[in-house]
Parts: C-alpha cells; structure tokens; sequence
C-alpha cells in the first residue's frame, strides 16, 4: 500500500523532506485509509446487525407476553418459592429428628427400665424437654435422665436391689443332699465334716437326732 508521499509526488506535489513527518501526521490526524474506513464501517455494521438480533428477540419475548396476567405470574412465583422454602426446612427438620432418634436410642441402650411402658413414658418427657443434639450428643440427657429418676424410680430397674433379691433367693433354696453319705446313714463327725454351709445344716435338719439340745 502506497503512503501519502509516493502519493502526492504520482501527481507532482512534492513535500520537503523536514516537512514530510508533520504532513503525514496531519493526513493521519484528519483523513481515514480505505482500509481503516471500510475496516470502521464492518464493525459499524456489525453492531448495527447485534443490536437488530437483540431487539427482534426483546420484540418476540414481549409477545409472548401477550394477555398474560403479569400480577398472576408473580404471584405464583413467590407461592412456588415460598413452597421450595418449606419443603427444604422441613426434609432439614426430618433428618434431625432422625438423628435424634438415633442418639437417644444408642444412648439408652445401657438404661434399663422397669417395663417397655416406662421406657416410652421416659422418653417421651425426653422429647418434650426439647434438647439439643449436638456432634451426635444429646446435651443434658444425662442430668434429665437423673431428675426422671428421683421423680419416678420405678420406671427404672434398680440393680442394687435385684442384686439382692438375687443373692436372697439363691440362700432360701433348698439344698441339695450332701454327696458324701445319706443323712439316714450319716454320724455327727460326718455331718460336722461338711464343708458347705448350706449342706451342713440341711444335714443337721435331717439328722436331729443325732444333736442334743446343748449340741
């Protein structure tokens, strides 16, 4: 592409040399090559043809828009969010309980209770009490757990007691003949040489007449 000089001096115009970088300026400052014009023109169109898609669009968009009840769909909108809000707060509330749930029953699983009655009357005043589960752990269950059973100590089992009980029943049981001998066929030395207490004394109580009173 020629420049403005070798232009000028195709049809006789010679520019001074010490004047040809300021003339070249001027002409650059004020007039566009082909090239730069038509190179401004496409991106003029360019835009032109954007700005056209985009209105056309807007234009199809707004009749679609044609009779519809504009209040009507913003009400459904903020129905549908209010819906979407709900269903998520409660799937959230259904996950905690189950959880919950879960933390109370491994929790309970060394309370022993007097019935399965009581076991369901405790935690249903374990529920009421609306604790907090936290890392898996119910805050305060084992301080409530406590109060329950200063309020209502047969709901629970008292193992002290059953111990007892247990220890009672086994010393009242009658025992067992002695297998050394027969009481019928026994002396006083073989009694006496019964080394289990309860033994010796059944042995005693079936042979009494081998004991005089001072015996």
């Amino acid at each position: 592409m020629q420049n403005i000089i070798e232009i000028c001096k195709e049809f006789g115009l010679d520019v001074p040399a010490d004047k040809q970088s300021e003339f070249t300026k001027k002409v650059a400052e004020n007039y566009l090559t082909k090239a730069e014009h038509e190179k401004k023109i496409g991106k003029l169109e360019a835009d032109r043809d954007t700005w056209k898609e985009k209105a056309e669009t807007a234009e199809n968009t707004l009749k679609g828009f044609e009779g519809v009840d504009l209040d009507k769909v913003q009400r459904e909108l903020a129905d549908w969010k209010d819906k979407a809000e709900k269903a998520e707060e409660n799937a959230k509330k259904q996950i905690y309980e189950r959880d919950f749930s879960d933390a109370l029953k491994a929790e309970l699983e060394s309370v022993k209770f007097s019935s399965e009655a009581a076991k369901r009357d405790v935690m249903s005043q374990i529920k009421a009490a609306e604790l907090k589960l936290k890392n898996g752990k119910i805050l305060g269950l084992s301080d409530l757990i406590e109060q329950i059973k200063k309020d209502d100590a047969s709901a629970f089992v008292d193992e002290a007691q059953q111990q007892n009980e247990a220890n009672r029943a086994r010393f009242t049981q009658p025992a067992k003949p002695w297998s050394g001998a027969k009481f019928g066929s026994m002396t006083k030395k073989d009694i006496m040489d019964i080394k289990d207490p309860a033994e010796r004394q059944a042995a005693i109580a079936e042979n009494l007449g081998l004991f005089g009173k001072g015996d």
